[in-house]
């Protein structure tokens, strides 16, 4: 019987991060949702066209996602396997958990609910970048604007994420504790789980983690 060489077991180890992370990211929002007190950035802009349009929050994810994806073409960026998959899976994975997970109504749930969420989707940002399949689209179109304009990362980022939570907010989408306890420890989080989660060479040598450092979120959905 023929053996698996290291390099499949190499690739298979990266697939099963790069959905298995994906997956985790959509159900760890889905509890930043049902929390109720604060989503990350780009899903107050989801949750707020979601109640404008009547479409669930994982379904406007995915538009925002596929139109975003849309705008690397004149910005010049090459997606990957993980960057259409980014756009296919968390939004189906956040819908498919909003729909296991009740409301909470207390404190006592809703703020455990909040912290898993948030410790959840470091995770899944740790397995899905460490995976090197490439970037979601937002971030995609954070880099790119990045090298078409030379301004730099952090103004763009900056830029972006306050653009698409003043626009949610006005839209209805929830800001509050949460999203400021978000975006001050998923860099962290992102970063611990990275290294966690990082993938041996495929001769077992030395691990592979993600080119550059997190910043404050390096996968937004």
């Amino acid at each position: 019987m023929a053996s698996h060489s290291p390099r499949s077991g190499h690739l298979a180890r990266r697939l099963f991060q790069l959905y298995a992370g994906l997956a985790l990211y959509g159900a760890s929002s889905a509890l930043l949702v049902r929390s109720g007190l604060g989503l990350e950035p780009w899903n107050v802009l989801h949750q707020g066209l979601a109640g404008l349009t009547g479409l669930s929050i994982g379904v406007v994810l995915t538009i925002v996602g596929a139109v975003v994806l849309l705008l690397w073409i004149p910005l010049r960026q090459r997606p990957g396997l993980g960057t259409f998959s980014n756009v296919l899976v968390i939004g189906m994975a956040m819908d498919a958990t909003l729909a296991l997970v009740p409301d909470a109504h207390t404190l006592a749930v809703r703020v455990p609910l909040l912290v898993a969420g948030i410790v959840l989707n470091g995770a899944a940002t740790g397995l899905y970048i460490a995976a090197r399949f490439g970037p979601g689209p937002r971030d995609g179109l954070m880099t790119g604007l990045h090298q078409r304009t030379g301004v730099s990362i952090r103004v763009v980022r900056t830029a972006l994420e306050v653009t698409v939570v003043v626009t949610g907010f006005l839209l209805g989408g929830t800001v509050g504790a949460g999203t400021l306890l978000y975006a001050l420890t998923i860099g962290p989080l992102a970063q611990l789980f990275l290294r966690v989660f990082a993938v041996p060479g495929p001769d077992g040598g030395g691990r592979v983690v993600a080119e550059g450092p997190p910043g404050r979120a390096i996968l937004r959905p």
